[in-house]
């Protein structure tokens, strides 16, 4: 694909932001600004933390990419601003992103449409007490995951292998996010597909296989250690691999998303089923991030696709 990059115009890369992922978000950022610049793209660094969005648009910028992550970034708001003030922005639009930054909503949208999702207990500010929490054990069996439902990069999540840890890993969830989302743990393989574009012309990207140390990918183990093993090509049978690139493209399309995701789930050991956890509307672009590693191996470089998701920016209210 040739893109001319001159007619992108004065882009402005959007990372830093107020989330509890800012230290993420600033970490990709810089590595999108880089890229694009070296690509001959006109691209500033923006944080949204420091300068008001209006100034935007008074510094003439044609475009936007969003390397936001968490709330104020892939939850709808940033991009419901760039829609008042007309300029075309990367990934999902306010609806879906909105949607997928919401893990009970997702699934209630993903169980609708008969998608596999794991089993879940959705515990409302009122639902957290002692008395309703020790059950929840009951209904999803041991171990169980506890996490805020409206974060990301493992913040605040527990994996529970005792009824005495609930209490304290709700009480954690809840310091992030007022509800608390309680589901059943899947025990296999972790994996993850990335797609790219819209509808029916979305595409799944090669699906990667994550192996953690003691199974524990959480937010240490994603960033800032090298202890994960991101094996791509993932080594499933070919069967496999298709059948989770069509789950991932059916979750992505049936929440509304463009641009790019990616869709984590998991394979359950026992039957090899597949189970779709969360989709993220825009993906980490560090030098540990997936959605580049999948992309290297389908032949596109980490500057080609930026390029790509910088030049199919747009509007909601663009759409026919």
């Amino acid at each position: 694909m040739n893109i001319d990059v001159k007619g992108l115009g004065k882009v402005a890369v959007l990372f830093g932001g107020d989330s509890a992922e800012r230290e993420i978000s600033v970490m990709s950022g810089t590595g999108v600004l880089a890229a694009l610049q070296s690509q001959g793209v006109d691209a500033h660094a923006f944080d949204p933390a420091e300068r008001d969005l209006s100034e935007l648009k008074r510094e003439g910028f044609a475009r936007c990419f969003i390397a936001l992550h968490g709330r104020h970034g892939e939850d709808g708001s940033v991009q419901g601003a760039l829609e008042l003030l007309g300029i075309p922005y990367t990934g999902s639009g306010v609806m879906a992103s909105a949607i997928a930054m919401d893990k009970v909503m997702t699934k209630r949208v993903w169980i609708a449409e008969g998608l596999p999702t794991p089993r879940h207990v959705w515990l409302a500010p009122d639902k957290q007490t002692r008395e309703r929490v020790i059950f929840v054990p009951d209904e999803l069996g041991l171990p169980l995951i506890v996490k805020p439902p409206r974060e990301g990069s493992s913040i605040g999540v527990t994996k529970v292998t005792g009824y005495s840890q609930m209490q304290d890993a709700v009480t954690l969830a809840a310091k992030y996010d007022p509800d608390v989302l309680c589901e059943e743990f899947i025990d296999g393989d972790e994996v993850t597909c990335a797609v790219l574009g819209q509808g029916e012309h979305a595409q799944a990207l090669p699906v990667i296989r994550i192996v953690a140390p003691e199974g524990a990918y959480d937010y240490q183990n994603k960033y800032f250690t090298d202890e994960v093993s991101y094996l791509c090509p993932s080594g499933l049978p070919d069967d496999e691999e298709r059948e989770i690139q069509r789950i991932a493209v059916a979750a992505y399309t049936t929440l509304g998303c463009r641009g790019w995701g990616r869709a984590d789930l998991m394979i359950r050991r026992a039957d090899r089923k597949p189970f779709l956890l969360e989709i993220n509307t825009s993906p980490g672009m560090t030098s540990h991030s997936l959605v580049p590693m999948s992309a290297k191996a389908a032949g596109m470089s980490y500057e080609q696709l930026c390029v790509t998701l910088l030049s199919n920016a747009g509007l909601d209210t663009s759409r026919s």
